[in-house]
C-alpha cells in the first residue's frame, strides 16, 4: 500500500506542477470549452442537424497523452487513498452554497475512495458537465492519512439578461425575456442555457426559419449578460432556370430562355434577394406560380453563395406548360337552344402571362364573335390590379320576348299592322365592348390575403331591332293578329317624343365590390360572399337611355352532418374536405331607377335563378329578389348530391318595365320551386343536372349547368 501511495503522490507533483490537468479561469482559455457550431452547407430545404453542443465537457483525450508521455509505466495502474476533499472558490458568489454541494455531488470520489487519474479526470469533467462553472481545477496535497483532493471552481456569474445579436423582429426580446424570466437573477447555467436555445431553435422552425442557426456567446462574461449569436439564413439571390426535357438547363454553353418574362415569374414571389429565408414563405410562393397555370411542374434547391458566406442562393427550375389551346364542342342551354362552340385560347400571351380568347357560338337562338384580353397583374402594380377589355358581335333571341306556356312577341314593320305584316322572331344585334379594373384591397401588398375587391370599368354596346332576316323592325306584337293596337310595344328604349327608333346606344360606367370569405371557391362548406354591383346608363344622343342598375346578393354556409353516405362521412371526426357538407343560404335582390329599354330589365327563372321555371319566364322586372336554401351532401367517390328550394317575387314590378312584356305575356312574376341536384366533381366544378317542380304543380323542369348555383 505505501509503494502504491508513493507512486500516485509522484503521478500528482508532476500534475501539479505542470499544470495541464487545470482549467484555466483565463477567459480566452474558458472559451476554449465552448466550441463553434458545426459549420454545414445547406443544399436542400431538409436541414441536418449535425451541430455539436454547444458547450462540451472538458476533453482530456489531449492532457492524459502528455501524462502518459511523462508516466508512461504508471499512468495507467496507480491508485491512492483519498482522505479529504475540500471545494473552495465559491465563498463570495452570492449562491456559494448551491455551488459548493453541485461540485460536491458531481463527483464520484468520495473521502475514502481509492482512485486512478482516469477516474480523477472523470470527476473534473463531471463538475465542469454540470454547466455551474466556468473553471474547474484539481489539486492534490500529501496528507498523514492519504491524498487531500482541493477543488477549486470559478462559478458562472449570476444572470442577468439574454439577447440575440443582431436583434431582429422574428425574436422579440419580451420572447427571450419570457423564456429566461425565472433564471434571471439565479447563477447561469450553461446546461439549461441550451435548453433554452433549442426552444428558441425550434420557435424559429416553427415560424419557417428552417436556416436559423444560434451560436454560444464566445466567453461568458462576468457582467452576467449572455449574448446569443444569432444566422437567419439571408437570401442573396433567386435564380430561375428552364431545364427541358433532357434535364439540362444549359445550352451552348447558355442558358435555356423559357417563354415567360422573369418578372412575371418573380413578381410572384415573396422570397426576394436580401430577405430572409423562411420556407412557409417559399410554400406559398410555389403555390402562387401553379396557380398561374404557366407551370406544370417547379423544383426548388438551395446552395451556399461562395461570394457571400452565410448567405443562400434559391434555384427554381420551371417546367412551362402549354399555353394554347383550341376548343369546340356542341351543347344546350335554356337560352341558346342547341349550340355549337369554336374557341381559340393563349393564356400566356407574350410571355406577360396575358390571357387572349376568341370565341365563337352558334346556337338555335343566338350567335356571338368575342374577343376578350384579360392581364392578371398590371405589370408594376403593388394593389395587383388587373385589367381586362373585350368586343363582342352577337346576335340572339332575347328571352325577355319569349314565354314557355304563353307564346311569344313577334316582330313587325309599324303599329298600322295587317295582314300583309311579316311576323317574325324578334332578335337583337348587338356590337360594342367593354374594358375593366379590379384589384383586392390588400394595403398595397400583393401577398396580403384580401377579402375585399372593388372593380371598375365602361361598357358601350349599340343595339339594333331586327327579325331573323336582318331587316329592321323597332315594333313588336303580342300575337299575329290585327287590330289590338295595345298589344304593339316598342321593342327598344322609347324617348320623349313618343318616337321608337330601330337602334340604342347604350353606354355605361361599372363599379362593383366583394367580399369573400368562403373555405373554398368551388364547394364550401362554410362562410360568407358579398356582392354588391351598380352600372350608370348615360344618355349620348336621343336613342340613348339614361337609368341605373343596381343588385346585390348574400350567401352563407353552415356546415353539417345530415347525410352520411361516404365512408369519410361516417369517421369519427370527419373534416370539411373529407366529407363536404353544408347547409347554404343564398338572397339576391336588384333594382332599376329611369328609363330602360325592355330587354335591360331583369330576368327571373332559370338555372341560375327560380329553377322550376324556364329561362326568363318567371318575370320580366324592373326589380326582384330571390332566395334558396340548399343542402349539399356527398353522395359517393365523386358524385355529390344536394336539395333545394328556390323562390323569387318581382315585387310588383313587371307593370313599370316599357311595353310590360311580362304582362303581355302572362307571367306570375311570383313562384317557387323545390327540387334536387346531381353533380359529378370535375376541375372547374361539378357538372351539374338539376331536377324542379314548378311551385308543385307536378310540371318538372330538367337543367344542366357547371358549379352550383352559388
Amino acid at each position: 500500500m505505501k509503494k502504491d501511495f508513493l507512486k500516485f503522490r509522484k503521478v500528482f507533483t508532476n500534475i501539479a506542477c505542470s499544470q495541464l490537468i487545470i482549467l484555466s479561469n483565463n477567459a480566452e482559455l474558458a472559451a476554449k470549452y465552448l466550441p463553434d457550431q458545426v459549420k454545414q452547407s445547406i443544399t436542400t430545404l431538409e436541414i441536418k442537424n449535425t451541430n455539436k453542443d454547444l458547450f462540451q465537457g472538458f476533453d482530456t483525450n489531449q492532457e492524459k497523452n502528455f501524462l502518459i508521455a511523462e508516466n508512461e509505466e504508471n499512468i495507467n495502474n496507480e491508485s491512492a487513498l483519498i482522505s479529504e476533499i475540500i471545494i473552495e472558490g465559491w465563498e463570495n458568489h452570492p449562491e456559494g452554497r448551491k455551488l459548493e454541494l453541485a461540485a460536491y455531488d458531481s463527483m464520484s470520489i468520495k473521502p475514502g475512495s481509492i482512485v486512478n487519474n482516469q477516474i480523477l479526470n472523470q470527476d473534473l469533467n463531471a463538475i465542469y458537465a454540470s454547466g455551474w462553472f466556468s473553471s474547474v481545477k484539481i489539486k492534490s496535497q500529501d496528507g498523514p492519512l492519504g491524498v487531500k483532493l482541493v477543488v477549486n471552481v470559478v462559478p458562472n456569474p449570476i444572470l442577468k439578461r439574454v439577447e440575440l445579436k443582431p436583434k431582429n423582429s422574428i425574436i422579440t426580446s419580451s420572447y427571450i425575456d419570457n423564456i429566461f424570466k425565472n433564471f434571471y437573477g439565479t447563477t447561469l447555467n450553461l446546461n439549461e442555457l441550451q435548453n433554452k436555445i433549442e426552444i428558441i431553435k425550434k420557435r424559429y422552425e416553427s415560424e419557417g426559419y428552417s436556416l436559423a442557426r444560434i451560436d454560444g456567446p464566445d466567453r461568458i462574461l462576468e457582467d452576467g449578460i449572455v449574448t446569443l449569436n444569432v444566422s437567419v439564413g439571408i437570401i442573396s439571390d433567386v435564380k430561375l432556370r428552364f431545364p427541358g426535357s433532357d434535364g439540362e438547363s444549359i445550352v451552348d454553353g447558355k442558358p435555356r430562355k423559357g417563354k415567360t418574362k422573369d418578372w412575371v415569374i418573380k413578381r410572384e414571389l415573396k422570397t426576394q434577394p436580401g430577405t430572409i429565408f423562411n420556407r412557409k414563405t417559399l410554400e406559398a410562393d410555389i403555390s402562387r406560380l401553379y396557380a398561374t397555370s404557366l407551370f406544370d411542374d417547379i423544383k426548388v434547391s438551395l446552395a451556399p453563395d461562395t461570394l457571400n458566406p452565410g448567405q443562400v442562393i434559391i434555384f427554381l427550375d420551371l417546367s412551362e406548360q402549354r399555353t394554347g389551346s383550341l376548343t369546340g364542342g356542341l351543347g344546350y342551354s335554356n337560352s341558346s337552344g342547341i349550340f355549337a362552340s369554336l374557341g381559340l385560347q393563349e393564356t400566356n400571351a407574350l410571355g406577360r402571362a396575358w390571357s387572349t380568347k376568341f370565341n365563337l357560338n352558334f346556337g338555335e337562338y343566338s350567335t356571338t364573335y368575342k374577343f376578350s384580353l384579360a392581364d392578371p397583374w398590371i405589370k408594376g402594380d403593388k394593389h395587383k390590379t388587373s385589367f381586362r377589355t373585350n368586343i363582342f358581335l352577337s346576335r340572339d333571341y332575347p328571352q325577355e320576348f319569349k314565354s314557355e306556356n304563353n307564346g311569344r312577341i313577334y316582330a313587325v314593320d309599324d303599329t298600322n299592322t295587317s295582314t300583309a305584316d311579316a311576323f317574325s322572331s324578334i332578335v337583337l344585334e348587338k356590337s360594342g365592348g367593354g374594358f375593366s379594373f379590379s384589384r383586392p384591397l390588400n394595403g398595397g401588398d400583393p401577398f396580403k390575403a384580401a377579402k375585399w375587391r372593388v372593380l371598375a370599368g365602361m361598357n358601350f354596346k349599340k343595339v339594333k331591332m331586327i327579325d331573323g332576316d336582318g331587316n329592321k323592325k323597332p315594333y313588336g306584337d303580342m300575337t299575329p293578329t290585327t287590330g289590338n293596337l295595345s298589344d304593339i310595344i316598342c321593342i327598344g328604349y322609347t324617348p320623349n317624343d313618343g318616337s321608337c327608333p330601330e337602334e340604342n346606344i347604350l353606354v355605361s360606367v361599372i363599379a362593383s365590390t366583394s367580399r369573400n370569405n368562403l373555405n373554398n371557391s368551388i364547394n364550401p362548406t362554410s362562410g360568407n360572399k358579398f356582392t354588391f354591383g351598380t352600372e350608370q346608363f348615360v344618355s349620348v344622343g336621343d336613342k340613348s337611355p339614361t337609368f341605373n342598375r343596381m343588385k346585390a346578393s348574400y350567401s352563407f354556409f353552415v356546415p353539417t352532418k345530415l347525410i352520411n353516405l361516404t365512408k369519410e362521412c361516417r369517421s369519427n371526426n370527419p373534416t370539411s374536405e373529407d366529407c363536404p357538407q353544408a347547409i347554404g343560404f343564398q338572397l339576391q335582390g336588384g333594382t332599376i331607377v329611369g328609363e330602360l329599354p325592355p330587354y335591360e330589365a331583369f330576368c327571373m327563372g332559370g338555372t341560375s335563378s327560380v329553377r322550376g321555371w324556364a329561362s326568363c319566364d318567371l318575370g320580366v322586372s324592373k326589380s326582384f329578389v330571390e332566395g334558396t336554401i340548399e343542402y349539399r351532401f356527398p353522395v359517393w367517390k365523386m358524385i355529390s348530391g344536394a336539395l333545394f328550394v328556390d323562390g323569387g317575387s318581382d315585387l310588383g314590378s313587371q307593370k313599370d318595365v316599357p311595353g310590360k312584356p311580362g304582362k303581355l305575356l302572362q307571367k306570375s312574376g311570383t313562384g317557387y320551386s323545390l327540387g334536387g341536384s346531381v353533380g359529378v366533381k370535375t376541375p372547374i366544378g361539378p357538372l351539374r343536372l338539376d331536377v324542379a317542380s314548378k311551385d308543385l304543380s307536378g310540371d318538372w323542369r330538367y337543367t344542366l349547368g357547371v358549379g352550383w348555383k352559388f
